[in-house]
């Protein structure tokens, strides 16, 4: 039976990583192009052509997790609106949601008496069945409130935006 050969580990480690290897050994990559194979070198590494790639893989992945993201957000979006009482419709209430907070759930007014995505107050917060800080409630809760409330009186409760 034929016996394998052993190599060194500098040797191994000079195959797997040349560029590593001619460095560790005082060798000016410029004076030597001849002893050695043949390499594209851009940006003067050997390694940047495989962290470029690296990278952009991983910026395709991230991608694709921000966009299936999204796409659970419109699904889930969907899915609330869909429970909205007659008569109210999504962009309605987008609408007021932009003109009074810019969409946001979390804001509150400057004097701390309005709050969350369609800025209620808090007495108008628990009428429609909302309990807590209205700033603090999920979003879908806040359209479903919201919705709630202009089913029962109309754009009243937003007199500047609704």
């Amino acid at each position: 039976m034929r016996k394998k050969p052993t190599y060194p580990v500098s040797v191994l480690l000079a195959l797997a990583f040349p560029a590593a290897a001619f460095a560790a050994v005082g060798g000016d990559r410029a004076q030597h192009r001849t002893r050695l194979a043949p390499a594209k070198v851009v940006d003067g590494s050997p390694l940047t052509r495989p962290v470029t790639s690296f990278h952009r893989a991983i910026d395709i992945g991230v991608r694709r997790i921000r966009a299936e993201r999204r796409a659970e957000l419109r699904l889930e979006r969907r899915e609330a609106f869909s429970m909205l009482p007659a008569g109210v419709s999504m962009s309605t209430l987008e609408a007021i949601a932009s003109c009074e907070s810019g969409g946001d759930p979390t804001a509150v007014s400057a004097d701390g008496s309005y709050r969350g995505k369609y800025q209620f107050s808090f007495e108008t917060w628990a009428s429609v069945g909302g309990s807590g800080d209205p700033a603090e409630a999920s979003e879908s809760e806040q359209d479903y409130r919201a919705a709630l409330l202009y089913a029962s009186s109309g754009s009243s409760p937003w007199p500047i935006c609704g």
